[in-house]
C-alpha cells in the first residue's frame, strides 16, 4: 500500500505562485511507478494536472498549465512537487496527489487533498 500526504495550498493572488508537495510512504512505495497531480473545481469533474515518470523522470502536462507548471520528484525521498507559476483564477481547485503503483494500470493511491485558490 501507499499513503499519499499533500502540503502547501492556500490563498495567492493572480500572477502569483505557489508549490505544492506530496510525501509518500508505506511498505510498497519501491514500486511507484508514475506519479501525478490532479484537480477538482467546484462543480466541476476531476481533471489530469501532470505527471512524472518515477524510472525516467520524463513529465506530462495538460495544455491548460503548460510553461505555467512544473512537476519534480525526489525518488529516494518519495516526493514530488507541483510548482505552481502565474497562477490565474480558474487554477482554484482542490489538487490531488495519486501514485500509480504495483502492477495497476491506473492510478491507485490518493491523497486527500489541498486547496489553492486563485483571488484578489
Amino acid at each position: 500500500q501507499v499513503q499519499l500526504v499533500e502540503t502547501g495550498g492556500g490563498l495567492v493572488q493572480p500572477g502569483g505562485s505557489l508549490r505544492l508537495s506530496c510525501s509518500a510512504s508505506g511498505p510498497t512505495t519501491y514500486s511507484i511507478n508514475f506519479m501525478a497531480w490532479f484537480r477538482q473545481a467546484p462543480g466541476k469533474e476531476r481533471e489530469f494536472v501532470g505527471r512524472i515518470s518515477w524510472s525516467t523522470e520524463s513529465t506530462k502536462y495538460d495544455d491548460s498549465v503548460k510553461g505555467r507548471f512544473t512537476i519534480s520528484g525526489d525518488y529516494a525521498k518519495n516526493t514530488m512537487d507541483l510548482q505552481m507559476n502565474n497562477l490565474k483564477p480558474e487554477d482554484t481547485a482542490v489538487y490531488y496527489c495519486a501514485a500509480r503503483y504495483g502492477v495497476s494500470p491506473s492510478y491507485n493511491a490518493w491523497g486527500q487533498g489541498t486547496q489553492v485558490t486563485v483571488s484578489s
